[in-house]
């Protein structure tokens, strides 16, 4: 007798609007949903207070566009994601459409919560390398620290834990006063 299989289908962003507007963080990765509840407000602090300091240095000065949660990024036809914290350099500005981020922002920020540790670790780290983001932060509140990831060839290079400062390595001039965040 055969072995009879369902055929797998994957979420795509049409499926993905249809979820509820229930509170909490939705998201797609490789046509499986996944589902987050709201942040933490340390988490939100820091949030608050990196995405304020990449404002003022990268939107106020014409750099690029910084975008906070809940932003949508379509990275792929079945890969939809709300990080934390995204910038688009202003050569890519045209990813940006008037419902999302279309295409593959210059930094992604993740923030863990508890609940979230192995996604942002593993799914996402895997999404965000195989979609080519150019770089990706991981931020710890538990540790006061951030992993720095840049590709390199198709993958990604650990560039370093960063407790007191940290510059993306492709915007110039711009530098995160982590101390800051943390207190």
């Amino acid at each position: 007798m055969a072995q009879v299989t369902r055929p797998v289908t994957k979420f795509s962003y049409r499926e993905y609007e249809c979820l509820p507007n229930d509170g909490f963080q939705h998201e797609i990765v490789d046509g499986e949903h996944y589902m987050s509840p709201a942040p933490a407000t340390k988490h939100q602090k820091v949030s608050r207070k990196i995405h304020f300091q990449l404002y003022s240095q990268i939107e106020m000065k014409n750099l690029g566009e910084v975008y906070n949660a809940p932003t949508d990024v379509e990275l792929g036809d079945h890969d939809i994601v709300q990080p934390d914290i995204v910038v688009v350099l202003l050569e890519q500005l045209a990813i940006i459409t008037p419902k999302k981020i279309l295409g593959i922002p210059s930094l992604v920020i993740e923030i863990l919560s508890e609940s979230n540790r192995r996604f942002d670790q593993v799914l996402k780290f895997d999404l965000y390398q195989r979609s080519g983001v150019p770089e990706y932060w991981i931020v710890d509140t538990a540790s006061e620290s951030v992993q720095q990831f840049v590709l390199v060839d198709g993958r990604y290079v650990d560039a370093g834990t960063h407790c007191k400062s940290i510059a993306p390595k492709s915007i110039a001039g711009v530098e995160v006063n982590l101390v800051e965040a943390w207190n």
